[in-house]
């Protein structure tokens, strides 16, 4: 690896860093923007922001294999430097949108230009030795974490001054990182590793044959989804289950997400680092996997609101899986089709935040309801943890069939 290409991979956290703080920024605003919008009837546009929330996943499932296939054709660099533009003109025109249409076709660029994770992650692959993969990778999951500390936190601050001032502002943050990637990130994939783009690779369904061709790597991502179920479940139902069983408040709530936020930092920037070339990219994914599992129990079965906070801690273990599952599937693929590869994952990954906060919400309805046999507020942490036990198997199986060759 070039020190020119070294220096390229904060670039890069901080492209992945701004594409998280544009959504942290407007998670305090956006719901109140678009009730206002809405007309101001809190119920009407709670609906709506139901729809937002899933065309926003929905967009970044259908194209984040458009954009992997585009990296894989014309290079990291010019996807990169598209979608970081695109973000910078998405964000104004959600600024300064006068209506729910307006402010409706904003939320579904925004979805398209955050795709962009699939030719960050690539870039990545591309500049790492395979002995630094997991590290790096490591450092984009730290990233995330941090984007989702600060991004509220900021978002509200800046609604302060107005409404629509974190839109403003992620603009900004967007358009001085274009032009600092315009004049100075290096393109990481050499032409001779370039292939010809394709529309039956580049559809969410084609691009899936990408990882079909790769055994591990098939078994693999259907632990990631599992997983990516899981978490986007217990994302969407945390308020409401805490509110309901605990009666959190705002800033308990706000507080115990910071928590899991700095957890995500120190475990997938510090801890990875340190336990991967001790354990191996395999049993360190197995750890993840477990604590993921046991957190959730702990979550479902809490009898009081401080016992959260123990699963939250043991949860933060599971931030090893997702760098050294990340490690494991780069390394079993061509430089070529990194892209690809990383394009259908994120385009899975990018679903799993649709059908997550529908069974997990559809769940809790059901067992706070007065139609449920049992009151089971729980309910969606009992299926997180399931389908991570599934997860833990699946992952198991393919490492005993497929042993690893270092």
């Amino acid at each position: 690896m070039t020190n020119r290409h070294a220096a390229a991979i904060p670039f890069i956290l901080v492209t992945l860093l701004i594409d998280v703080l544009g959504i942290g920024l407007l998670i305090p605003v956006l719901p109140e923007l678009v009730t206002e919008l809405a007309g101001g009837n809190l119920s009407t546009g709670s609906a709506y922001y139901g729809w937002f929330i899933a065309v926003y996943a929905a967009m970044q499932f259908v194209f984040a294999p458009v954009l992997g296939g585009l990296a894989d054709r014309f290079g990291r660099r010019p996807v990169l430097l598209l979608s970081l533009f695109g973000s910078a003109a998405d964000y104004l025109v959600m600024a300064l949108a006068p209506n729910l249409t307006i402010l409706f076709i904003g939320r579904v660029i925004s979805g398209i230009t955050g795709a962009n994770i699939t030719a960050a992650n690539a870039y990545i692959a591309d500049v790492s030795s395979p002995a630094e993969r997991a590290k790096n990778f490591g450092l984009v999951g730290a990233t995330f974490g941090v984007g989702f500390i600060v991004g509220p936190a900021l978002g509200g601050v800046l609604a302060g001054i107005g409404i629509r001032a974190p839109f403003y502002a992620a603009a900004g943050l967007a358009l001085i990182n274009w032009l600092y990637g315009y004049f100075i990130l290096p393109e990481s994939l050499a032409p001779a590793n370039r292939r010809k783009f394709s529309w039956s690779r580049a559809n969410p369904l084609g691009s899936l044959r990408s990882i079909g061709r790769h055994l591990l790597v098939r078994d693999l991502t259907f632990t990631y989804v599992c997983i990516g179920i899981a978490q986007n479940a217990m994302v969407a139902t945390w308020v409401l289950f805490t509110t309901y069983r605990f009666g959190w408040t705002p800033v308990i709530n706000g507080l115990s997400l910071a928590l899991v936020g700095a957890l995500s930092v120190l475990v997938q920037g510090v801890l990875v680092r340190s336990l991967v070339p001790r354990l191996g990219e395999r049993r360190t994914m197995l750890i993840g996997i477990a604590a993921s599992a046991l957190s959730f129990v702990i979550y479902g079965a809490s009898p009081y609101g401080w016992v959260l906070y123990v699963g939250i801690f043991v949860g933060s273990i599971g931030g090893l899986t997702g760098p050294a599952a990340q490690s494991l599937i780069s390394q079993a693929v061509a430089a070529n089709e990194q892209g690809e590869v990383q394009g259908a994952l994120a385009s899975l990954l990018s679903l799993t935040g649709v059908v997550g906060p529908l069974a997990g919400t559809m769940l809790f309805a059901y067992f706070t309801s007065g139609n449920a046999p049992i009151v089971l507020p729980g309910a969606p942490y009992y299926l997180g943890s399931g389908l991570l036990v599934v997860a833990f198997a699946v992952a198991a199986s393919a490492f005993a069939r497929f042993p690893s060759r270092t």
